[in-house]
């Protein structure tokens, strides 16, 4: 175990991160950067002094489950956690579950590029981040945030061409998360209604290798119509995560109604 690297570690990963990073309130101004050592204790469920020990190099070797509890109130990317783990000496323990929290500097990045709707998909494909362009085009992401659950069983903006590539990249997906988070329940439970689909199955048995990347696709809006999008994704691998920007190509039909759709959500009626 190493412990001096394990100490200066955790504090800076503590000194690191602000309290609206872990949903705290920030209170009286700090005099020191990050969160307070009874912070992350608090968040870990341990004591503050057996923490403190840890970050001072004077604790014992912690159980995989301290290590576990740390990386989570710590917001540790699946690369960090494995670091950690090794630090103490201890194999690293596959993530509890995919991330389902977005980072702020990702979230910032919906609202930069107005015309493009934009959101933030989990390991499961649950959208856990969107622009109001975003709902506005794919409909209430609030009551169905699963695009697999909405391409296989229903529900959302339909899809015209590009749904089968996307059933290929979805299920190609969703198996790799199921090797990654084997212990995982809301995942276990999606898997389970997705294969009430006879389509879902299928894919799923060819064992589709697919990357996700630039793809375009035409979607029926109850609306606008047909629209012909392009869709660009941007991987956030230290969750898990992808940043999926939609726009259309300039000057087209589908741009300008996308710009109308925008200038809809952004403008009081």
């Amino acid at each position: 175990m190493a412990r001096t690297e394990l100490g200066r570690f955790l504090r800076d990963r503590r000194e690191a991160l602000r309290p609206a990073d872990v949903d705290l309130p920030a209170g009286p101004r700090r005099r020191t950067p990050g969160l307070r050592r009874e912070e992350v204790a608090g968040l870990a469920s341990m004591s503050v002094e057996y923490y403190a020990r840890l970050e001072q190099a004077r604790g014992p070797q912690p159980s995989r489950r301290i290590l576990g509890a740390l990386a989570g109130a710590l917001r540790l990317t699946a690369a960090e956690r494995d670091h950690l783990f090794r630090l103490a000496g201890a194999a690293p323990a596959a993530p509890p579950g995919p991330a389902r929290r977005v980072r702020p500097h990702v979230a910032d990045l919906l609202g930069r590029i107005p015309g493009a709707a934009a959101v933030v998909t989990a390991a499961t494909y649950d959208v856990i981040a969107w622009n109001p362009l975003a709902e506005a085009l794919l409909g209430d992401l609030r009551r169905a945030p699963n695009l697999a659950r909405r391409r296989f069983l229903g529900g959302g903006a339909a899809l015209g061409s590009g749904a089968e590539e996307f059933a290929a990249i979805a299920v190609a997906r969703l198996r790799a998360a199921a090797d990654r988070y084997p212990g995982d329940e809301p995942l276990r439970r999606l898997l389970a209604d997705l294969r009430t689909s006879a389509e879902f199955r299928a894919v799923w048995d060819t064992n589709p290798v697919r990357a996700a990347g630039h793809r375009s696709k035409t979607v029926e809006h109850p609306r606008l119509g047909r629209l012909r999008l392009d869709c660009d994704v941007l991987d956030v691998p230290g969750d898990d995560q992808q940043v999926v920007f939609i726009t259309a190509a300039p000057g087209s039909p589908s741009a300008r109604a996308l710009h109308e759709l925008a200038r809809s959500v952004t403008t009081p009626d």
